[in-house]
């Protein structure tokens, strides 16, 4: 039996980051799509060349196509416009609906058992046009942000009380940004609550500066984004899928009933396993918790009913 093969799909920074740590699993046949003649086939040559030196021999295809992508065990799609100065935000999701919209088509063309893992904002949108392409089963049509904006919020803690960010442990739940849902009492420093070690000021900020992570980046590249968080992020979940760890994690997915959500994508616990989402796992919440959820579902909501009038309903 062959390794299994991932593809991810869009050869950008995030994208080819992806596909690097996917290469240094030593796990996985890599395929690398990009509609750029060139840019996949250079990256992915770059990264087979590091393999001598980093100990891998991971196969890694670049391509233009999506012929190489057949039979892929799960897809990463990366792939999308930027917001650029004067663009509205229906001129993005139209954009990226669109983009999103072809991907999906041609990868179930050729992998029609395939577990899409979307990256490309916004994203619970992107998540909700992927399902309605492929028609696949909720379980195997996932979104990153929460393993992020999760991880931001530990390194932040982290940072703030000097101790290892592998020794916090949190749950951010909702959407990306302002509609992020942090579940302060399930956060942990060494297994003791956050609240036992950080002031309410002092944590209000540092959730601030996690829901203002993304633009912070932004701020400081002034040419770009983030990459190295989300990349390993969504290699993450990779692993958690591919592994069959049942591993609880913070993924945008389908819920029908969960938290009082009714047919609405949002960031919610996830258990991860080899059929995708196996279950989402319901955290109790306090009233303020479920209102900041229902409001995230509630701009998700929104957003979805654009783009289903753009895309045509």
């Amino acid at each position: 039996m062959g390794r299994p093969k991932i593809t991810v799909v869009g050869a950008g920074n995030v994208g080819g980051t992806v596909a690097q740590r996917l290469a240094e699993k030593n796990t996985y046949d890599v395929v690398l799509v990009d509609i750029v003649p060139g840019i996949p086939q250079g990256k992915a040559l770059d990264i087979t060349q590091a393999g001598p030196v980093c100990g891998y021999s991971t196969r890694v295809v670049g391509t233009n196509g999506y012929e190489e992508t057949a039979g892929s065990s799960i897809a990463v799609i990366t792939s999308g416009m930027p917001r650029k100065p004067g663009m509205s935000r229906d001129e993005l999701l139209a954009t990226n609906a669109k983009i999103v919209q072809a991907v999906v088509k041609e990868l179930i063309a050729r992998s029609p058992e395939v577990i899409l893992i979307l990256v490309t904002n916004p994203l619970d949108a992107m998540v909700h046009v992927a399902r309605r392409v492929s028609g696949l089963p909720k379980s195997k049509v996932l979104g990153m942000a929460g393993v992020l904006d999760t991880a931001r919020l530990r390194s932040f803690v982290a940072e703030e009380l000097n101790v290892p960010g592998t020794d916090v442990h949190a749950m951010v739940l909702g959407g990306h940004g302002d509609t992020m849902v942090p579940l302060v009492r399930h956060t942990t420093v060494s297994g003791k609550p956050i609240t036992d070690r950080l002031s309410p000021e002092r944590l209000a900020a540092l959730i601030k500066r996690t829901q203002d992570g993304g633009a912070e980046i932004v701020s400081l590249l002034k040419t770009g984004s983030a990459f190295y968080a989300p990349s390993a992020s969504a290699v993450d979940m990779v692993e958690a899928i591919m592994k069959d760890e049942r591993r609880v994690l913070p993924c945008a997915m389908l819920c029908e009933g969960e938290y009082g959500l009714k047919d609405v994508i949002v960031g919610v616990p996830v258990r991860l396993s080899r059929v995708g989402g196996e279950s989402i796992v319901e955290y109790e919440l306090t009233a303020e918790e479920r209102a900041a959820l229902d409001a995230s579902a509630g701009a998700v909501r929104e957003l979805c009913a654009v783009v289903d009038r753009l895309l045509g309903a």
